[in-house]
């Protein structure tokens, strides 16, 4: 049996220590998310579609975040005719079973506000939230995106997995809730990766055959998935793509 390339190994790991270096200078990007004022490309591409009605969209942070960090892509995508949603979840630190039960109850609550199915978008291991909540309540979501989200593969495949052990009492492949994060939501599910990522795996973030609807790959290191604003344009432009197939019930998958 021919053996992976070096490369394709990489693809697998954990991302090298020089990686993770050069995601450090995108860490203000994070913190200075709720101050830095909102600029709205020209193209009809960051705006919702014409003839679709506002979207709820809900965005789920990241490890050690909070609703302060995805302020940014929350007030453009307002800006861009959406309605945008903050978590209300405090600061994630992992997955636990009165953690995820939050998150269910603010997916109900933004439902029942809007009555509308509500987009998810979930950053790093707001995805997995995002994931697991279209799983178990697929007539409330219209679709998932996950922003660098390692929900496939081996989950130490990551400059995270330490961390997140010491901050729980349980182990990162153990967790507290049953659900299988690498099982595609019945939902129009989108994840996006990048190659440059510093904390993830990109082949644990982008998923295996049959576990996405689409993978799309983007240059963006893992701190500016959210933050920096080329990666949210990006996010906008795939929305607008991926929301009338999500309506339609269409596949390409």
């Amino acid at each position: 049996m021919p053996q992976p390339t070096d490369e394709r190994r990489d693809d697998h790991r954990a991302p090298s220590f020089g990686h993770w270096l050069r995601e450090l200078p995108n860490l203000p990007k994070i913190w200075s998310s709720s101050i830095r004022p909102v600029r709205l490309p020209d193209s009809e591409a960051s705006r919702l579609p014409p003839g679709v009605d506002q979207q709820p969209v809900l965005v789920i942070p990241g490890i050690l975040s909070r609703d302060y960090s995805s302020s940014l892509l929350r007030r453009t995508l307002n800006a861009a005719g959406y309605d945008a949603y903050a978590s209300e979840l405090g600061v994630l630190t992992g997955i636990t079973r009165e953690m995820f039960a939050r998150a269910e109850a603010r997916l109900d609550e933004v439902y029942t506000l809007t009555g509308q199915k509500v987009a998810l978008i979930g950053i790093s291991l707001g995805g997995l939230y995002a994931r697991v909540l279209a799983q178990r309540h697929p007539e409330k979501v219209a679709l998932v995106m996950t922003l660098g989200t390692p929900f496939s593969g081996d989950r130490r495949a990551n400059n995270a997995w330490r961390l997140y052990e010491a901050m729980n009492d349980h182990k990162v492949d153990d967790p507290p809730l049953s659900d299988d994060p690498r099982q595609k939501p019945p939902v129009r599910t989108i994840a996006i990766w990048s190659p440059h990522d510093g904390i993830v795996a990109p082949a644990c973030s982008r998923g295996e055959e049959g576990e996405c609807d689409r993978a799309i790959e983007v240059p963006e290191r893992h701190f500016e998935f959210s933050a920096s604003r080329a990666s949210i344009e990006r996010v906008l432009s795939i929305l607008g793509e991926e929301l009338p197939i999500a309506r339609s019930g269409c596949r390409d998958d």
